[in-house]
């Protein structure tokens, strides 16, 4: 079984990728570099003197023979999630709307008994696992202070990184899990090897995995280079999972794209021949095969330059004397955007954040860009709103307009342009 250095949490150091995380290829290729990205979660308190900062190199690595792609760098993630870490999976709608769904489906495909166990990987504040709570026990996994926030709603939490330990004291204390989830986590855990074997050792025998994570596909289709930042260290395939799975004697029984994130996909996983393969996977693997290749990843690469360019050349035509533009969402996407394409404060005046965001207050990493509360769009009626969550723009500028906001909105991906 391939092992890769591991990096301990809290060591304030960072390992170059310099063979494949899944097959251990040394044969990478190079799609991208972003230049050198602050960490996402770093967040200085507004009034904050500047002060050296860390950053860090982001480059895409694709591995032709598993088809993963992946980060360049593998940064300690006791910087990359802190303690403080501002992320809140229940201040999102189309999140909340999706956990829904999921507990949904889950019911539907494999009907659930009151004593099942449903246990969730970097479970944040408890929102996916509150959508189970009629139907199953449910136990979190989180190693940020989201989980207290999961604890006071009544989520049982264990307040740890997923690790051999944590899968221990919950089998010890709660038994096997029916259900094993994992959104927006499975990509951002070093090691990958050891979590599989970890999510394997916390499966019932007839247990069921599921993950939830951007996906390459609508990265390439909708030239998502916003989200390649230095949590996300792999960017799956379902191609790219089959292979990471199957080194685990685990298969792929059903996948399907979902909307989340501006486009990820859902698979879930059980032991071989435990579970009937659903033969919609046919139709991702061959759509991966014609649309994820050498050439389609050098296209994307051009094609961020030119969105970079473009979207720069479309703010110098908008920006004269007294116009205003405030950003409007700081996901950690945002960040990417505004340190790639050389936002500062004299471009952006300010990004808008809802009520209750734990990032109010403090500025975007790598910038003096102030993050303020969303009703100053409504006060102040800036000339233009920016939306750094545009992947979900369709919700925003309805919701925004019947607000109230009367200036243009500022679409910056995947071909920047006003509305």
């Amino acid at each position: 079984m391939i092992r890769q250095k591991k990096l301990a949490a809290g060591t304030n150091s960072s390992i170059v990728v310099e063979r494949c995380q899944v097959c251990d290829s040394p044969d990478l290729e190079s799609v991208l570099f972003l230049g050198y990205l602050p960490p996402v979660n770093t967040m200085p308190a507004i009034g904050t003197r500047p002060a050296e900062q860390p950053a860090y190199p982001a480059e895409l690595l694709h591995c032709p023979k598993c088809q993963l792609v992946q980060i360049g760098l593998i940064v300690d993630p006791g910087i990359l999630f802190p303690p403080t870490y501002p992320y809140t999976s229940g201040t999102t709608r189309i999140l909340r709307d999706n956990f829904a769904q999921l507990s949904e489906e889950v019911a539907q495909r494999y009907p659930l008994k009151s004593s099942d166990l449903i246990v969730d990987i970097g479970s944040n504040d408890g929102t996916l696992l509150s959508n189970f709570t009629q139907h199953a026990k449910v136990f979190g996994i989180e190693p940020t202070n989201a989980g207290k926030l999961a604890i006071q709603r009544g989520i049982p939490t264990l307040i740890s990184f997923f690790n051999r330990g944590a899968v221990e004291k919950v089998v010890a204390e709660h038994g096997k899990a029916k259900i094993v989830t994992a959104t927006n986590v499975f990509a951002h855990i070093e090691d990958i090897h050891e979590i599989v074997d970890c999510i394997d050792n916390l499966l019932s025998g007839d247990g069921i995995f599921i993950s939830e994570s951007h996906y390459l596909l609508s990265l390439i289709e909708t030239l998502q280079y916003d989200t390649i930042y230095h949590e996300h260290l792999r960017y799956y395939s379902v191609t790219a999972l089959k292979y990471l799975l199957e080194m685990h004697g685990l298969e792929i029984i059903y996948a399907r794209r979902i909307p989340t994130h501006g486009g990820s996909v859902r698979v879930y996983a059980a032991r071989k021949g435990r579970h009937p393969v659903d033969p919609s996977l046919n139709r991702l693997f061959d759509e991966e095969k014609r649309n994820i290749t050498k050439e389609t990843l050098a296209q994307f690469a051009r094609a961020v330059t030119q969105s970079k360019l473009d979207l720069l050349s479309l703010i110098r035509e908008v920006k004269t004397g007294g116009t205003r533009i405030y950003g409007v969402g700081a996901p950690s996407r945002a960040s990417t955007l505004i340190n790639y394409v050389g936002f500062d404060n004299g471009i952006l005046d300010c990004v808008l954040e809802i009520k209750g965001s734990y990032k109010i207050g403090k500025y975007i990493p790598g910038t003096t860009i102030p993050v303020v509360e969303e009703e100053r769009l409504f006060l102040d009626q800036p000339e233009y709103a920016l939306l750094l969550s545009w992947h979900i723009a369709d919700e925003l500028i309805p919701k925004l307009t019947s607000r109230g906001f009367k200036g243009r909105y500022i679409i910056p991906l995947p071909n920047p342009r006003v509305q």
